[in-house]
């Protein structure tokens, strides 16, 4: 909202899928100029090809300065690909979004080179066209005055639908992005079989606190096929920003720490004094998981 205030311009929201009028009124009270809803049987499952087409019409009539989206997977299928049909650019995994109020242009800062380093983005391009990294903004507020919901003829063709859907999968776990506290594990595991003291951490800090706690790895645990690749954390994985993420037998590549390092209190666990996870943690345990976990464990049952 900020953004648009300071860029001269009306605040819109998108809604697309199937039966969406409970949403698109909910999202009516953040404070929107305008809700545009976009309701179709056919979008009742994400399709990539209906939505670029039908975002692709909504901007020829609309003409928006700025387009954001959240930088998730279906954002990342969908956005590459508008960008391309709207001949503007699209700058991805953005941390901070400012206006630039002398030029009217869009500033957008996103990690570069591994996260090591930080790089601001404008271009005179419209739209300015952006996504966004989850829950890097604090959520807006309700306000008392309900935005405007336009309901959009979807024209979309049955016949664009190239993919058919035979089994869709639920897990069991929480997305990593939910998570309050994540524990993490790394090639210094040594096997799934280790991963089976962190989840039973993982279980004592769910029942004493209530908070939400996931498992979570590194690329190398995923690769060795320890974890699913929905447990990844890192460059190539999950970004997360969880209230304490603890990191065991994780050495500190820069691919994980991209994914991590917003996280509010980090603790580390490895054998290695000199592994580059101790640089960014806030507490640090030099030793054997093996011998700590289990302890912390014991230690746990006995206070709870």
């Amino acid at each position: 909202k900020k953004i648009a205030d300071d860029l001269g311009a009306e605040l819109s929201l998108v809604i697309i899928g199937n039966n969406i009028s409970g949403i698109a009124d909910e999202a009516a009270s953040y404070g929107a100029n305008k809700v545009y809803k976009i309701e179709s049987p056919l979008v009742e499952k994400f399709m990539a090809d209906l939505w670029v087409g039908a975002l692709e019409k909504l901007c020829a009539q609309v003409n928006p300065k700025v387009l954001l989206m959240s930088h998730t997977n279906i954002g990342m299928e969908v956005a590459p690909r508008l960008a391309f049909r709207l001949k503007t650019r699209l700058t991805t995994d953005c941390t901070d979004l400012e206006a630039d109020k002398a030029e009217n242009l869009l500033l957008c800062t996103k990690p570069v080179y591994g996260g090591n380093a930080v790089a601001i983005f404008k271009y005179k391009e419209e739209p300015h066209f952006a996504t966004v990294r989850k829950k890097i903004m604090a959520p807006a507020e309700k306000v008392s005055n309900k935005s405007e919901i336009i309901n959009v003829a979807p024209d979309m063709d049955a016949s664009a639908v190239k993919i058919e859907s035979l089994k869709i999968v639920q897990e069991d776990a929480v997305s990593l992005d939910k998570a309050e506290i994540i524990i993490s594990g790394g090639r210094g595991i040594g096997g799934s079989e280790g991963f089976k003291e962190l989840e039973e951490m993982a279980e004592l800090m769910r029942k004493s606190s209530g908070s939400v706690v996931e498992i979570g790895g590194s690329r190398p645990a995923v690769d060795l096929g320890w974890l699913p690749s929905s447990r990844q954390v890192g460059l190539t994985g999950e970004k997360v920003s969880p209230d304490l993420y603890v990191a065991i037998g994780i050495s500190g590549a820069t691919q994980h720490l991209v994914g991590m390092m917003r996280s509010k209190k980090i603790v580390a666990i490895n054998k290695d004094k000199k592994a580059s996870i101790f640089n960014i943690a806030n507490y640090g345990i030099v030793g054997d998981y093996k011998e700590i976990i289990p302890a912390f464990n014991k230690k746990w049952r006995e206070l709870s």
